[in-house]
């Protein structure tokens, strides 16, 4: 192993165990040009944490069921630059306009930093179920960096990063039904208000959408305080 310029490299037979597979399925991941071509010296390969990142990508993608010829239409997309909500359904997340989430770009050294340890086959497979991940040319990008620095900081505390994605999803479905319950209330009462009525023409749902919020969070809030008052006086 080399760490030239600082940066941690492999040799073909260490990159295959860190990524948990055969020198024989690397180099058939080569030939079917799934991975980029190594740094060479001489006849010696080097690999770098980029390659590690995509053979992790390419196992939690089949561990979803994915062929290899989706897995090089993925291929494809880290290298012309589309995105993988485009190629599995997710939709753009980076180029949604009406979100008020800041997506962030990562590096796949990026991503090891922020989830030391963490980041295995499993993970990053739950991470683009949900739709927490997608990919741009050799970035990742993940659609909020409010949840971003969550789950960092659940996971520097001590929580294995697999669980705060099965709390993750817990709490998707929960602020859906939320949400949709505002929006009922919303449609219900309120109709759309032309231009020029000094609502610059949004939707009452854009328009209100802090009101949801700060509900959610007042709500979230009390019941926190039910559970450490709870815990304090058993």
């Amino acid at each position: 192993m080399d760490k030239a310029a600082g940066a941690r490299e492999y040799r073909t037979e260490d990159l295959a165990r860190e990524a948990g597979i055969t020198v024989r399925t690397l180099r058939f991941y080569r030939e079917r040009k799934l991975l980029p071509p190594p740094r060479r010296e001489g006849r010696i390969a080097w690999y770098d944490e980029r390659h590690l990142a995509r053979l992790r990508t390419i196992a939690a993608l089949l561990e979803r069921g994915h062929t290899l010829n989706g897995i090089a239409d993925l291929t494809a997309a880290f290298e012309s630059g589309r995105d993988v909500g485009e190629l599995f359904g997710v939709g753009d997340v980076a180029a949604a306009t009406w979100t008020e989430e800041t997506p962030v770009r990562l590096t796949p050294e990026d991503l090891a930093d922020h989830f030391a340890g963490e980041v295995t086959a499993e993970n990053l497979a739950a991470a683009l179920d949900l739709g927490y991940l997608a990919t741009d040319g050799e970035e990742i990008i993940h659609i909020s960096r409010r949840l971003l620095d969550v789950s960092a900081a659940l996971v520097r505390e001590g929580v294995p990063l697999a669980a705060v994605l099965r709390a993750g999803r817990e709490v998707r479905k929960h602020t859906t039904a939320m949400a949709e319950i505002f929006a009922d209330m919303v449609r219900s009462h309120l109709k759309e208000e032309p231009p020029g009525s000094g609502s610059q023409g949004a939707a009452p749902l854009e328009r209100l959408r802090p009101l949801a919020k700060s509900v959610v969070e007042a709500e979230l809030s009390m019941a926190l305080d039910r559970l450490v008052r709870a815990e304090k006086d058993a």
